[in-house]
């Protein structure tokens, strides 16, 4: 049961994040560095405070009672994975939009998945899965095969991208709803996804290097919640600290670009509907905080091991296509390219029933 309810919060947060984009496209008059930062504030600085006050009224206490060197780390991390969110445009100039997210996007889930694991191999910790445990066990096993799946599906869909691109001839498009310029550069694009894919990952690490103050809000929920199992929101007080690493490299990267491109001018633009922007930017924002917020709950069902993050990024890469079949991106190809993309979403759709039923199987 725990299983089942893990994959489906875990649906749930893929569906949040493969769909938080949609409001931006409603966003008028503003480039992206400008409604992105908006959103962000709502992503990084209000929601994920709010989210923990509601689920855990004394986070703020959890956060100034922790240890320096945790924060730290948490925090670090968080802006890693924000530096490695930037340098995902970087990955798809040089690249192009298809074989650039298949490489950052099989990366950060191989990455993600595995190194926390592998750490853990050589510092043991109670309740931390490690490689050896998972080549060892038949549900570690299964997962693995999982992982290895989906990384297949993410192949499949990039060559699908390749072809469609190829067919239409239109300007690329990346997952943001940016027009990318491609400059294909192989080996240089190769070092920017390899970095970039590494970096992103990093969300997990700092999950990982946050766990105490989860741990804190875990114990001290079961106290007053005896025989009722692992605390659903445990980890929203782990997200403000990494959220706010995020918004620091976030930050950064918006305002260089609000000045390079001298976009800051977007803010008084009168013909901008400045409301309706904003609006759109809240939801677009909260609904790009919703990803972690039920990633947690899934992670409280499953363990932050590598079935949780699989489930996560698999499910993200599967609605984003869905959405952009839905929205018909894919409009105007050859049925070849159809059945590639389909197949594509297939065999992740496969790969997430694996990771499901190996962690049935604990």
């Amino acid at each position: 049961m725990n299983a089942l309810l893990g994959v489906i919060f875990h649906f749930l947060g893929g569906f949040a994040s493969g769909s938080f984009y949609m409001p931006y496209k409603k966003v008028k008059g503003w480039q992206w560095e400008t409604f992105w930062l908006i959103g962000g504030i709502f992503s990084w600085i209000i929601v994920p405070p709010l989210a923990a006050f509601l689920t855990i009224p004394n986070f703020w206490e959890i956060i100034q009672n922790e240890s320096s060197s945790i924060l730290g780390f948490t925090f670090l991390f968080g802006a890693l994975w924000g530096i490695g969110g930037f340098m995902y445009g970087l990955g798809v100039r040089y690249l192009g939009v298809a074989l650039g997210s298949s490489i950052m996007l099989g990366l950060t889930m191989v990455i993600g998945s595995l190194l926390p694991s592998i750490y853990y191999e050589f510092n043991p910790q109670d309740g931390k899965d490690n490689i050896g445990l998972m080549f060892s066990s038949d549900w570690g096993k299964m997962v693995l095969l999982g992982l290895l799946v989906c990384v297949v599906g993410i192949i499949i869909s990039g060559k699908a991208g390749v072809m469609k691109d190829k067919e239409l001839q239109t300007d690329a498009v990346d997952p943001h709803g940016m027009e990318v310029k491609t400059e294909y550069k192989f080996g240089l694009g190769l070092i920017v996804a390899i970095i970039s894919g590494v970096l992103s990952a990093c969300f997990n690490f700092g999950l990982e290097a946050g766990k105490p103050m989860a741990t804190i809000a875990n114990e001290a929920w079961k106290v007053a919640n005896p025989n009722q199992g692992e605390f659903l929101f445990q980890n929203n007080v782990t997200y403000v600290v990494v959220l706010w690493g995020g918004m620091l490299s976030n930050l950064i990267g918006c305002l260089y670009l609000s000045f390079k491109n001298k976009s800051y001018s977007d803010y008084t633009k009168k013909s901008v509907p400045v409301a309706k922007n904003i609006i759109f930017c809240a939801l677009a924002g909260t609904m790009w905080f919703l990803q972690f917020f039920f990633y947690g709950m899934g992670e409280s069902k499953m363990g932050n091991g590598p079935s949780s993050w699989i489930l996560h990024m698999a499910f993200i890469i599967l609605i984003a296509n869905l959405w952009g079949v839905i929205i018909k991106e894919w409009k105007g190809v050859s049925k070849k390219t159809i059945t590639t993309i389909s197949l594509g979403m297939l065999v992740m759709f496969i790969s997430i029933l694996i990771v499901g039923y190996g962690n049935s199987l604990r």
